[in-house]
């Protein structure tokens, strides 16, 4: 491995390791974004498209990552949902700014096991299981007092902390078929470094900026 610069064999960045998984490679950045960023380094922009090809782009936190993918959560109604029954390939980028990095994630999803799903929905504090009854989710929504009365309902329901998981609300797991790591460079001459999995291996290669 040559470090020399603080460059490794590609000619990169030292960041970006030697590291033949791009799931690693991940991990370490996302730690290093863990420590730096102000606010939701697990924020993360998930990108879908509908049957008429029209594409919808929105932030969602990263609540689960392992060898298999990336997992977030949500009401399986709302718009993403409703695209991704539909149309299975979705991409993500996570973007930290304080590391000047980006992340693009490329792939298809799958539903998390009941398991997985009550798992994460039982760790979440009582009030945003009380919003995953409550919200009909990119529904229109003539007042916000109409969603407070139902918030108000739901809690006279539901108590205490053991809310039912609602069967419309589970979880996305994105299965990569590419990964690019990128890295910011002055002039606009930035690093990136793409993963490509082929016939279940991972090939890495360098992209112009």
């Amino acid at each position: 491995m040559n470090q020399k610069n603080g460059k490794n064999s590609l000619g990169l960045d030292k960041c970006f390791d030697e590291i033949k998984n791009p799931i690693e490679l991940f991990k370490k950045w996302f730690l290093e974004a863990e420590a730096s960023e102000i606010n939701d380094h697990n924020a993360v922009a998930i990108a879908t498209s509908d049957e008429a090809n029209q594409p919808s782009v929105r932030m969602v936190l990263l609540k689960g990552l392992s060898e298999k993918g990336f997992v977030f959560y949500t009401n399986f109604n709302s718009k993403k949902g409703s695209d991704l029954k539909f149309n299975k390939k979705a991409s993500m980028c996570f973007h930290w700014k304080s590391l000047r990095r980006q992340v693009r994630v490329i792939g298809f999803v799958e539903k998390v096991t009941d398991k997985e799903a009550d798992e994460y929905y039982n760790s979440r504090p009582y009030k945003n299981k009380i919003g995953a009854w409550a919200s009909s989710q990119s529904q229109t929504l003539a007042k916000r007092e109409d969603f407070i009365k139902k918030i108000n309902e739901y809690e006279k329901k539901y108590p205490s902390d053991n809310v039912p998981r609602p069967p419309h609300w589970s979880g996305w797991r994105l299965l990569p078929s590419e990964i690019e790591f990128w890295l910011d460079g002055e002039g606009r001459i930035h690093e990136r470094l793409n993963y490509v999995k082929e016939n279940g291996e991972w090939k890495k290669g360098l992209l112009y900026p």
